[in-house]
């Protein structure tokens, strides 16, 4: 297509040659975006192949719709969030899956659209959610919720060390009513922090509101804790995170899902009788390297890890 690619797909070729197991699989892309790692993938299936995407964002969808210019029956696309997949498979008479993909986050797109509020270079309403249509903003959250509870988001999803503070001024600016654009959240921001670190932590009070309005860990906890279930034998998991919440998450259900015995130490032979469920492909997050990071800098953050059902 001769439009414009709105976001670059990070660690294409990493993502692609480690999920990639059959060509005539059902792989799902549970957060498909801007079609990216679908177009990548489709290329690589037979007629027999298929390909599910699904995301929450309507906008993304429609791009992504025009992009796809494989036969219409090699894939379908669908708006919802990944942790319902399970649903969407048993709608569409799916058994199992041959590979799964999530990729985290927002995109760059996101990000440079004003309109959404995801970013705190431009000024517009607090929003920040995937899909326009669901139940809580940004705008909700910070004008409806109590001072502790923000400042605990911004503790444990935000990592910031000034969120006592930062919380009771977005309160203070909530009850006068000034608490409606990423501008007005900026300026609290700024009030408290030092302009040497203001960017790091306009980031990171940025990313804690936007995980919590789209619950963001608890869909990624919950499509990973059934996808042990959805795929078959040899079938592969790749996930792309951007911050440590995210990778820790993975990297820990990789783990518990890898191991084989859960018995004490000092018993001589196992008895527990504890199957592992997955074999973890990467020991190391793979992470993007300098060609991939002098084209698209916002990559620089992501961190890849694959591993296959046994």
């Amino acid at each position: 297509m001769n439009q414009t690619v709105p976001h670059l797909p990070v660690l294409l070729e990493e993502t692609i040659s480690r999920l990639y197991t059959d060509p005539d699989g059902i792989y799902l892309d549970g957060t498909v975006g801007f079609g990216g790692h679908a177009e990548a993938l489709l290329s690589k299936l037979s007629k027999h192949g298929h390909l599910i995407g699904m995301d929450l964002d309507p906008y993304a969808l429609e791009y992504t719709k025009k992009r796809l210019s494989a036969p219409q029956n090699s894939y379908s696309l669908h708006n919802g969030n990944f942790r319902e997949y399970p649903i969407l498979l048993q709608t569409l008479g799916v058994g199992k899956l041959t590979g799964i993909l999530f990729d985290l986050g927002p995109s760059s797109s996101q990000f440079n659209t004003g309109h959404r509020g995801f970013s705190f270079q431009l000024d517009a309403p607090l929003d920040m959610r995937f899909n326009p249509s669901g139940k809580l903003s940004a705008y909700d959250f910070l004008n409806n919720e109590n001072e502790q509870e923000i400042s605990t988001v911004i503790r444990e999803y935000g990592e910031e060390r000034h969120h006592r503070k930062i919380a009771r001024l977005i309160f203070q600016a909530a009850q006068s009513g000034e608490m409606n654009t990423t501008f007005n959240l900026k300026q609290v921001v700024s009030k408290t922090v030092h302009p040497r670190f203001l960017t790091k932590s306009l980031a990171r009070v940025f990313q804690a509101v936007r995980i919590k309005v789209n619950d963001e860990l608890n869909s990624l906890k919950d499509a990973l804790t059934t996808s042990t279930q959805w795929l078959k034998t040899g079938g592969r998991i790749a996930v792309i995170s951007f911050h440590s919440l995210e990778d820790r998450i993975v990297k820990q259900f990789f783990k518990n899902s890898a191991i084989s015995c859960v018995c004490p130490k000092e018993y001589p032979v196992c008895v527990c009788d504890t199957f592992p469920s997955m074999n973890i492909l990467t020991q190391k997050a793979v992470v993007p390297g300098k060609p991939e990071l002098d084209e698209n800098p916002r990559s620089r953050s992501a961190k890849l890890r694959v591993a296959e059902r046994i």
